[in-house]
């Protein structure tokens, strides 16, 4: 008696590599982090960007899965407009580019609140910082690819104590000190016009910079203009 052999189910391909497109304006970290995604299963780099007009550029025209991002950029549009640039490819799809607009994944050394919120708030699906085990970045990178959120360990702390907390309280000195900063007052300037030392100026602005959790002046008037502190 002959018996009939079910055939065996032909074997899963594999699911397509995620393609990225690198962002950093050190070509040494290019270097180091195409070698880095070469070793990685299921990446392919399709792109480099020195900078950000090209990271858009390239965004645009390759529609990778991701953007490896850095936020510090040299001249031009820094990390934070590039990647509310590339998000917004979203909202404005055309028939040459038929393809999803590419997430984008912050990799950076900054790790402020005024960064991360910004970061946030211009469409980034992840932010990492570099100092992050290799494993961690090919899981945020597939993550990333997906639409799912990334978000170091320090980064998410930062995240959720933000959240919790009140917001800050500054005094009436305080706050006069960062209005003359959102003018583009220099710490002399400022002193001039409330009839302090700079010396002073240079104590209120420290703890300024302890309460909102910044360490720049930009980003001081950033996180006061986000919480509604200016006067």
């Amino acid at each position: 008696m002959s018996t009939s052999r079910t055939p065996s189910p032909e074997p899963a391909s594999p699911p397509p590599p995620v393609r990225v497109v690198l962002c950093d304006d050190h070509a040494v970290v290019r270097a180091g982090l195409l070698a880095l995604l070469s070793s990685a299963p299921g990446i392919e780099v399709v792109g480099e960007a020195g900078n950000g007009e090209e990271a858009v550029a390239m965004a645009a025209k390759l529609r990778p899965d991701v953007v490896l991002m850095d936020l510090q950029l040299g001249p031009g549009i820094d990390g934070i407009e590039a990647t509310r640039r590339i998000t917004a490819l979203r909202a404005a799809p055309s028939a040459a580019a038929p393809a999803p607009a590419p997430h984008v994944l912050v990799l950076t050394t900054y790790d402020t609140d005024a960064d991360i919120t910004r970061a946030i708030e211009a469409g980034a699906t992840g932010y990492l910082l570099k100092a992050e085990r290799p494993d961690e970045l090919f899981s945020a990178i597939h993550a990333a690819a997906q639409g799912r959120s990334a978000l170091s360990e320090p980064v998410a702390h930062r995240v959720l104590a933000r959240m919790r907390s009140p917001r800050p309280t500054l005094t009436d000195r305080e706050r006069d000190i960062l209005g003359q900063l959102a003018r583009g007052l220099g710490n002399r300037e400022i002193a001039r016009a409330l009839f302090i030392s700079e010396a002073t100026v240079k104590t209120h602005l420290g703890r300024i910079y302890d309460k909102l959790g910044v360490d720049t002046r930009s980003g001081a008037v950033s996180v006061a203009k986000e919480q509604r502190l200016l006067p």
